[in-house]
């Protein structure tokens, strides 16, 4: 414990506040719609607290631990990752058509959110390691595989948002590395084939309706585009200030749909307006610019890689939920990163960024150590 308070004077307190901040806009959000119900129930909000105790909590203890120990132990890491996303499939509880969730002390988690983590620890340190390889096209062919078996698992689910972030994350880091043009261009046929392929043989035939819908909303206004147009109509009922806390008619009469998760930023937009939207965008982006100076910092290639690693995953989830919640991106039940209800998602961004934090946290020890000396 004494040990822990020591570390306390390294932290990043930027990080940790913009990260408390965004936490605050959910609970507040999420308390909003019950404001004007005639029966309200706020078992949402509660156990969104509890999640976020509980979250900051696991931030702290995460970010007391060295991050080198988890690069220590990366490959553990992705076949214990592998093994429980093989065992979601046949022992995972199905919710909304998913059957990604496991029932844990009578609550439900989505492990897929932390293999999420698992496998931009795997990325970060395997890529540290192979990253100056003279074969490093053949290195990133071998490290396709556990991203590609992890990517099959989660579609099997299925959950096409989660492949999909796991997908773009892995070429984010890819496409980091210093690669030639032919080997840009190789891997660029091979992601056009690979769409191909799921396309045709692996995407539900729901899942592509999400699709088309997106290309073209009006298709099925009251079935796949319902979720959609609610959403557009409520971001743009918000205008500049908003109808005001708890005043959102769209949210409020029930007419959006997965108010708390998929579509919370609809909910913002309309309550808040383009001022409070902005608002929170400002902070995510605040947020982003943190992880990448704290990433630009550091000289270990580890926790370089593992911090933009967090970045790319995050960046991503972030503006895929809210071009989805604007028609500009299909439903793929991507949640907002610290702002969507849910404890499976908030506890595994917490992680992350505990371990971004582990790592500022050496390299202040380190500036300190070195002007003692």
């Amino acid at each position: 414990m004494k040990r822990f308070f020591g570390l306390l004077k390294y932290f990043d307190w930027y990080l940790v506040i913009n990260t408390i901040l965004l936490m605050i806009f959910s609970l507040a959000t999420l308390y909003s719609l019950q404001l004007n119900v005639n029966n309200p129930n706020y078992t949402v909000f509660h156990r969104q607290l509890i999640f976020v105790a509980l979250g900051l909590v696991v931030f702290f203890l995460i970010s007391s631990i060295n991050y080198r120990t988890w690069g220590d132990f990366y490959k553990v890491i992705i076949i214990a990752t592998l093994i429980i996303m093989a065992g979601v499939l046949f022992l995972g509880v199905t919710i909304r058509g998913t059957s990604g969730w496991v029932r844990f002390f009578g609550q439900t988690f989505q492990p897929v959110e932390l293999a999420k983590i698992g496998l931009i620890i795997f990325l970060a340190k395997y890529f540290s390691i192979h990253g100056q390889n003279p074969k490093i096209f053949k290195k990133i062919g071998l490290a396709a595989i556990p991203v590609m078996a992890l990517v099959l698992l989660v579609v099997r689910q299925p959950d096409l948002g989660s492949a999909m972030i796991l997908f773009l994350t892995f070429l984010g880091l890819v496409f980091l590395l210093p690669l030639r043009k032919k080997h840009l261009l190789t891997i660029l046929v091979i992601i056009l084939v690979l769409s191909t392929v799921f396309w045709l043989f692996f995407l539900q035939d729901y899942q592509k309706d999400r699709l088309l819908t997106f290309v073209q909303p009006q298709r099925d206004p009251l079935g796949t585009g319902y979720n959609v147009t609610q959403a557009i109509v409520s971001v743009g009922s918000g205008r500049l200030f908003g109808r005001g806390l708890g005043l959102g008619s769209q949210s409020q009469l029930n007419f959006l749909p997965e108010q708390q998760t998929d579509f919370i930023f609809a909910v913002i937009a309309e309550e808040l307006g383009f001022v409070g939207s902005g608002l929170l965008l400002l902070m995510f982006f605040s947020l982003f610019m943190r992880i990448f100076w704290i990433a630009r910092a550091t000289s270990d290639n580890f926790g370089q890689l593992f911090a933009l690693g967090i970045l790319i995953y995050l960046s991503l989830q972030t503006i895929v939920n809210i071009a989805m919640n604007m028609g500009m991106a299909p439903v793929t039940g991507i949640p907002l990163p610290l702002v969507s209800y849910g404890g499976s998602s908030l506890l595994s961004v917490l992680i992350g960024l505990g371990i971004v934090q582990s790592l500022y946290i050496k390299g202040r020890q380190s500036i300190f150590e070195r002007s003692d000396s």
